[in-house]
């Protein structure tokens, strides 16, 4: 159990279009955080955030201001590779909503649409993918 007047460490998942990799993600994470971690979404649109709430994030926003005003508060960052790319997300990551400069430690989810390789990685399954990101997130969480 927290401590009285402990923070609780806040798990952000960002995501756009559909909210599809949000939600999956939202939907995998939950049951495996540890206790003191509160999980909050952030949609760049109303059908993103919509999607993650439904899978069970505890608290969504939507828009430029709300992943700006979140992701400097986070403790750790998920969602799709584009989040980190102004103009990414088919353009729906404006240049401000880039996360790259958070200062928390961001998992990343390989997408081919976003135009972004990164050398090293393996062709997997989305599936797969977002295993291996809530294993990582666990990992970062203790």
């Amino acid at each position: 159990m927290m401590q009285p007047n402990a923070r609780s460490r806040r798990v952000l998942v960002i995501d756009g279009q559909g909210g599809g990799i949000g939600s999956q993600l939202v939907r995998l994470l939950q049951p495996a955080l540890p206790a003191d971690c509160e999980l909050l979404c952030v949609g760049t649109n109303v059908l993103a955030t919509n999607a993650m709430l439904k899978a069970g994030a505890s608290q969504g926003a939507t828009g430029e201001n709300a992943i700006v005003f979140n992701a400097a508060r986070a403790d750790l960052i998920l969602g799709p590779i584009g989040i980190i790319a102004a103009n990414g997300i088919l353009g729906e990551v404006s240049p401000a909503m880039s996360v790259a400069g958070a200062v928390a430690p961001k998992i990343l989810i390989p997408s081919s649409t976003c135009g972004i390789r990164v050398a090293g990685t393996e062709d997997c399954k989305l599936d797969e993918y977002l295993r291996r990101a809530v294993q990582a997130a666990v990992q970062v969480l203790g």
